[in-house]
């Protein structure tokens, strides 16, 4: 009885994975597509001005700065809100008193130029000082420097104080 179910299971075997017979073939073309969208991701880092001294008669300068995701070839422009207490100026508040400070361009629109203050442009968001970087050469960060600055010589208690700028990319 062996001896027959061995012979019968490999028979049953080489049916069952024996390729099936054909009687003809037809091709048709599978078309596929996809479409890259243009898109942006922005990120910050603070500008921590750090101690301020109103007798000093300096300004007071520091950085943050604005990070740029883009898609390749992507021409983006970046604006910087004027803060939650703008009055004429940019103000940081105690929730009582306001200090005057500003925000400008990095001097260049090469990734990671630094802060020079010399001839700043403001940033914020009207023509002229929006801050339009080079088209995206692919879809690396690109990394630019905010540039704040502290007015001189302004009549303050001590307190610290704060504000909230948006910043938007756009693309």
């Amino acid at each position: 009885m062996k001896k027959i179910l061995v012979p019968f299971a490999l028979a049953l075997t080489l049916v069952v994975l024996a390729p099936a017979a054909f009687a003809g073939s037809a091709p048709a073309n599978l078309n596929l597509s996809a479409t890259v969208i243009n898109n942006c991701t922005i990120s910050t880092t603070a500008v921590g001005f750090g101690n301020y001294d109103p007798l000093s008669g300096a300004v007071n300068n520091a950085s943050g700065t604005v990070v740029i995701a883009c898609t390749k070839n992507a021409t983006p422009s970046i604006t910087l809100g004027n803060g939650n207490n703008f009055l004429v100026n940019r103000r940081m508040t105690d929730t009582t008193n306001f200090m005057n400070y500003e925000i400008y361009q990095p001097p260049t629109t090469v990734a990671g130029a630094a802060c020079t203050w010399v001839t700043p442009v403001r940033w914020g968001t009207i023509v002229g000082e929006t801050f339009t970087p080079t088209a995206s050469p692919g879809k690396a960060a690109r990394t630019y420097n905010v540039c704040g600055q502290i007015a001189a010589g302004q009549d303050l208690a001590a307190a610290t104080f704060n504000d909230t700028v948006v910043a938007t990319v756009n693309f």
